[in-house]
Order: C-alpha cells, then sequence, then structure tokens
C-alpha cells in the first residue's frame, strides 16, 4: 500500500487539486481489494453506525461508519495517503492565511484530533441501488479537519451500475456555482478539498467553498469508500 501511495505522480495531484479541488488516483486498489470491501457492507460488527440518507434529508441510499479496529485496508490507505497529502493542505492553509499546520504522520494527526475529543472514526462504506444519489455537502465531524478526502468507486460503471456520477460544486464570490463531474473506473479514488480551497485573483489569494455529492444510480448498485483523516467528536 505504501508503495503504491509512492508511485502516485504527487505533484501532478497538487496541481490538479491547485486548478480543480479535485484529483484522480487511478486503479488505487485492485479489482479484489474493491470487491472484499464492498462484502463488508453486510458484516455488521465492522460498523460502529449505519445511516439511512433519506430519514436525514441527504438523500437516498445508505452508508455505514466502520469501527475500531478498522480494516486493514482502510488504515493502511489513511496512514499511505496522509504524509503525501499533509504538503498540499499545509501549503493551502498558508496560502489562505490559516494558522494551523498537519504534522507529518497520520498517527500524530490522529492524537491531535483524540486530544479534542474526537476519537470516533470516519472511514466509511457507502452503498447506492437504483434512484439513489448523495445531496451536495462537507464531511466536517469537529474542529479538527483535515481539508482533503479521498473516496474510492468499488463497483464498475457499464457493469455494475448506471449514472452515479462523483459530482463536486464550487462557489466563488458573487460568482454562480461551477460543477465539476469526476469520472472514476472501479479501483480509482478522488482527491477532494472537504470545505474550501484557495484561489488566486487579480487581488490576491482567497477561498472558495466546495460541497461534493454522488448523481442518481438509474440502474444497478454502486459501493464506494470514504477515507477521511479526521475522526468525529
Amino acid at each position: 500500500m505504501r508503495r503504491r501511495g509512492r508511485a502516485v505522480d504527487w505533484e501532478r495531484v497538487g496541481r490538479a487539486l491547485d486548478a480543480r479541488g479535485c484529483a484522480v488516483l487511478e486503479q488505487l486498489l485492485t479489482p479484489d481489494e474493491c470487491e472484499a470491501l464492498a462484502l463488508l457492507y453486510d458484516v455488521e460488527d465492522a460498523f460502529r453506525s449505519r445511516v439511512v440518507m433519506a430519514r436525514h434529508g441527504f438523500g437516498r441510499g445508505e452508508y455505514k461508519y466502520f469501527d475500531h479496529p478498522l480494516p486493514e485496508i482502510v488504515t493502511e490507505l489513511r496512514g499511505a495517503l496522509y504524509p503525501c497529502l499533509a504538503p498540499i493542505a499545509n501549503r493551502w492553509n498558508t496560502a489562505m492565511g490559516i494558522d494551523v499546520r498537519y504534522p507529518d504522520a497520520h498517527a500524530d494527526f490522529l492524537t491531535r484530533c483524540h486530544e479534542a475529543g474526537q476519537v470516533r472514526p470516519t472511514p466509511l462504506l457507502l452503498r447506492y441501488g437504483v434512484d439513489d444519489y448523495n445531496c451536495l455537502h462537507q464531511d466536517l465531524y469537529g474542529e479538527q479537519v483535515f481539508p482533503l478526502q479521498v473516496a474510492i468507486l468499488l463497483s464498475e460503471p457499464g457493469q455494475d451500475f448506471t449514472g452515479g456520477e462523483f459530482l463536486m460544486t464550487e462557489q466563488r464570490p458573487r460568482m454562480q456555482s461551477r460543477a465539476e463531474v469526476v469520472p472514476l473506473r472501479k479501483g480509482d479514488a478522488v482527491v477532494f478539498a472537504v470545505h474550501h480551497r484557495p484561489v488566486q485573483g487579480t487581488r490576491g489569494t482567497y477561498r472558495v467553498n466546495l460541497r461534493h455529492g454522488v448523481s442518481r444510480v438509474r440502474a444497478g448498485m454502486r459501493h464506494a469508500v470514504g477515507i477521511i483523516f479526521h475522526d468525529a467528536a
């Protein structure tokens, strides 16, 4: 897993995040790894809670938050990706005039979360059926927030499901929202901004707010895993 993190062209990823607030990591997981993760959805003791989106106005479909101990592959993903994303997060905060800086190792950042009372794991497994969708939102779980997160598609578009595209919107001051559709294949990951990102304007750097979601699934079943680096209060 750490080898795969090192194999990514992180300069390319950084440029894409700077330009659009998202970047694709192709084939981060193998088909077998995708299928093994998707099958965990029916293993009840692997999770701490289940959320039915329609009950909360979040959309349609459902997701489950993993409980401790996290699946090994999820722990490895968090540990391997975080050190590559922390320099980007620190660079963004510098540009936006935010004083927070992130440590090099994910374990050290989790210690910061836990000291702030954020002790519940946030990685989650999502399942969408026909006509399910996820409303545009931001995953903020407490004072300690890592500004980038990762979603990995575990199903094959056109084979396991149709529709269900990953979506992002970006709201710039005094401008209409800009939408981004991110095409993914099975095993691909998208790295994206949790809350906001810096944009260089004619009068300096300013912040833009971003939200993400999933469009309506038209047929089949779509599974995805979300890798969030901060824990929840």
